[in-house]
Parts: structure tokens; sequence; C-alpha cells
């Protein structure tokens, strides 16, 4: 055999290891790419579930075996940080819960003094401001203690099959003399067939009464108040609408948030929703709905009450 001979079969065989190095290492980069996409994959679902699952990652590379036990051990503290948070959460709102409780019991004693002096003494105007504004800051916390309770779990709400037609009906005629007396206009829709929604009474009539005061309230301006009964295959729809100032786009997610209030530079007047929507919003959760909200100021706003359909 020749020089040149062995020469060539030496170069085909060096290129042929060269090729089988870079295919191996194709190989072996693909492998990684695969299982580090799998981790992340996992992550994403983790984070967008909230679950308290871990990575596993089945693999001998040392490499990723660590990374995978370095973001398992990440995934544990940031489980305990949740339920240390949830539970100091919880803690929280039940002691704003007892505080609003016992505030209640002495001013209760100071309405009953009050009410008192304002029977003795008629004509006394300062006894009656002082009268109104503590029944004002009773209300405020009987507002507190509600929402308290319902975000520390310690409502009772029962549900059960709820005739929702005769719940509106019963509502807006609470409103009448008011309606009446501000010149209100009022659209009411309301189906004859009855339509059942998956409910508790009390919590309904309260998410209600919150919605209409807030029209009678913010939404004067229009002179409006729009009732609607809808429904659709699994839900059912009230849509409480007005014709007033409205809301700007940019502020309707703050709406539900607590003692969110708004400054119209206008007028100087506060156009606060206190806690009426938050309460009202947390009820319909409780019952396994929501409440949404579409403003175009000075045009129209509406407030969906989104529920449970029973449908036998």
């Amino acid at each position: 055999m020749s020089d040149k001979t062995i020469i060539f079969l030496l170069m085909i065989i060096i290129l042929a290891l060269f090729l089988i190095v870079l295919y191996q290492r194709f190989v072996f980069n693909r492998g990684i790419q695969a299982k580090i996409k799998q981790i992340n994959n996992k992550l994403e679902e983790i984070s967008e579930t909230d679950s308290d699952e871990k990575v596993m990652v089945f693999t001998d590379n040392p490499v990723l075996m660590k990374l995978g036990g370095q973001i398992n051990r990440l995934l544990i503290e940031r489980q305990k940080i949740r339920a240390d948070f949830k539970r100091e959460e919880i803690s929280s709102k039940k002691m704003l819960a007892n505080i609003s409780h016992d505030i209640k019991t002495p001013l209760t004693v100071i309405l009953g003094y009050l009410e008192i002096m304002r029977l003795n003494n008629s004509d006394d105007e300062m006894v009656k401001k002082v009268e109104t504004k503590a029944k004002q800051v009773m209300n405020l916390i009987n507002q507190f203690f509600t929402l308290a309770k319902l975000e520390s779990g310690d409502t009772n709400i029962n549900l059960c099959k709820i005739n929702i037609n005769e719940v509106c009906r019963e509502n807006v005629l609470e409103f009448y003399d008011i309606l009446l007396q501000k010149e209100f206009e009022v659209d009411l829709y309301i189906p004859e067939t009855s339509i059942f929604v998956q409910g508790d009474k009390d919590a309904l009539q309260r998410i209600l009464y919150n919605l209409l005061s807030n029209v009678i309230r913010y939404g004067i301006d229009g002179k409006y108040l729009g009732v609607f009964l809808r429904q659709d295959k699994n839900s059912v729809y009230i849509d409480v609408v007005d014709k007033g100032k409205g809301i700007e786009q940019e502020f309707i997610s703050n709406v539900f948030d607590r003692l969110y209030t708004m400054e119209d530079s206008r007028n100087r007047e506060i156009q606060g929703n206190g806690l009426g929507l938050t309460i009202a919003k947390n009820l319909a959760k409780s019952l396994g709905g929501d409440i949404f909200l579409s403003s175009i100021p000075n045009v129209k706003t509406t407030f969906t009450v989104k529920l449970k359909k029973i449908n036998y």
C-alpha cells in the first residue's frame, strides 16, 4: 500500500471521527435544550396555575440535576412565603373585624345619648349635626365590619335556589320614593318568566342595594336609572345603568378597591365609592359570580352583576 493511500485513509478516518464528534455534540446540545425547554414549560405552568408542584428533571447531566434542585428549593421557599402571607392576611382581616365590632359598642351608646339629647332639645341644631355625623361613622364602621368578615371568610353564605326576578323588583321598589322625589327616569326590564340563580337572598339584596344607592348618589346628574335582567345558557346578568358623570377608562380598574375615591377637579366634589362597591363585588364572588363595570362619562355607566344560573 502506497504512502498516498495510507494518508488518504487516515484523512478519511480523521474526518469520520470529527463528524462523529460533531454529531454527538449536536445530539448532546439538542438534548440539553429539550430538557431546558421542559423545565421552562413546567415553570410557566406552575406560575399560571399558581400550583405547588415541583420541577422533575430526568437526566444524567449533573449541571441540569443541580439546576433542577435549585429551582425546586426556590419553589419550596415561594410556597412557604405564600402560606405565611395568607396566614397573616387572614389574621389581619379577623383583627380588623374584631376592632370594628369593639368600636361599634361605645358608638352605639354615644348615639343613644345623642338621641336623648335631641329629643330633649329638639331645636338644638348642633346636637342634630353631631348625631348625623355619628350615624355616618357608624355606617362606615358597619361597612368595614362587613368587608372584614367577607375577606376573612367569616360570613355565612347559604347558597340556594333564588328567584332573581323577585329580588330585583323588591329592591327597585325600595328606592321608588327617593327616585320619584329626585325625578329619575326609570327603565325596568324584568321578564315575566321566573329566572333562578344560585345565591343567598341577603347577599343579593345587599349587592343590589349598594349598586342602586351608588346610582342615586353618583349618577344623579343623568336623572336616569335602568335595571335590566337577562340570561344566557349558564349565567344570569343584572345590568344597573345610569347616565351620570361616569368614570374615566383609566380609573375603572380601581373602582372596586377599598375606599377608592376620585376627585373631580372642576367642582372639587369627592366622587367616592367608599366600601359599598367593594362589598358588592366580594359578595358576588362568594356566590360564584362577579361584577363588571363599563362607562362612557356623561353618556352611560353600567354595573353588570353576573350570577350562576339554575336550569332546573
